[in-house]
């Protein structure tokens, strides 16, 4: 019997296929009222672990629960789970009502349900449209429509702005914020970190199969070193000024410019001033994270651990196309 908790737990998971080991000893937790970030390189794992979270693929080693049980011991998991893990490959011929409308019948959920959610996810007036002249967008949202029919306490989405412009993208941003804010639980895969910035509340990180980073956006940030890159007309004298204060990591720069770690502007052009040394320029370089998210994923990052194998997975070497059936 499952918990009702709206919890996501990941505990030791691991997945070979063959020689390749797509997912190594992963753990993480997601936790209901919040928009969870399920972020890496494609090839990093990602599908692989959503895939096992819901039955779709068994683990070689380590277990994924949803409220305390396995997936496929939730009895109806509809009520419970919504998961978009592709666009669905639709019945071309049948139109959008049609088709939730048969899902609706296989899980007992009434009529009057599709309604609703074609109007939760903007497709009202396409709903007598056949799927077969719908866009890769229009899909997405076709399928995040029916993931969720059963009134469902957790989103499972992989990839879900791929296809959809950047009017759909904001008004899926805030469709899964309110959703989360219901205290409702949304796990969200993207190997795009600028597209989830605005959006995950923390995320989880992971690169060849293992996570380099679970927590929140801001302590991410936090944890990281901002620098100033000074352009000067005595590199050597400001350098030395420099580590006389205090700064060690002084680096010369390829363009001639010197970068400060852990540094205001303001406190070098003191030291500058101090030294009797002309600074022409100054740049705050702050801790962007899309550089964070690189240096994390490429293993240049403390912590992040090189690993022997390969990066692509058998069903993650397309990024878009996830291999297996409807979720």
């Amino acid at each position: 019997m499952h918990d009702g908790s709206g919890r996501i737990a990941v505990e030791g998971l691991s997945k070979q296929f063959g020689p390749v080991t797509a997912v190594s000893n992963l753990s993480f937790t997601v936790e209901p009222g919040s928009v969870t970030g399920f972020l890496g390189p494609n090839g990093a794992g990602k599908t692989t672990t959503l895939r096992m979270l819901l039955g779709l693929v068994r683990p070689t080693a380590g277990k994924a629960t949803i409220n305390g049980v396995a997936f496929e011991a939730l009895g109806n998991p509809g009520t419970i789970v919504g998961a978009v893990l592709e666009a669905q490959s639709f019945h071309p011929g049948r139109t959008a009502r049609n088709h939730l409308l048969a899902y609706a019948a296989a899980m007992s959920v009434p009529d009057a349900r599709v309604e609703q959610v074609l109007q939760l996810v903007g497709l009202t007036e396409a709903a007598d449209r056949k799927a077969g002249g719908f866009s890769m967008g229009m899909r997405q949202r076709l399928a995040l429509a029916t993931a969720l029919l059963g009134d469902p306490q957790i989103l499972v989405l992989d990839e879900p702005a791929n296809g959809l412009d950047p009017e759909g993208i904001a008004w899926l941003r805030g469709f899964m914020q309110a959703f989360a804010r219901s205290g409702r639980t949304v796990l969200v895969s993207s190997h795009l970190l600028s597209e989830m910035e605005q959006t995950v509340d923390r995320v989880v990180i992971i690169s060849r199969g293992q996570c380099v980073y679970d927590g929140g956006l801001e302590d991410l940030r936090k944890g990281q070193q901002t620098r100033v890159l000074v352009q000067t007309a005595d590199p050597q004298k400001l350098t030395e000024a420099l580590n006389a204060a205090g700064f060690a990591a002084v680096e010369a720069l390829p363009d001639g410019r010197l970068s400060v770690s852990d540094a205001t502007r303001m406190r070098v052009a003191e030291i500058g001033h101090e030294a009797g040394v002309l600074i022409y320029g100054m740049d705050e370089d702050s801790s962007d994270l899309e550089r964070i998210f690189f240096q994390l994923t490429s293993g240049q990052f403390t912590g992040a651990q090189e690993t022997p194998y390969g990066q692509t997975a058998p069903d993650q070497a397309n990024p878009w196309s996830n291999a297996g059936g409807n979720a």
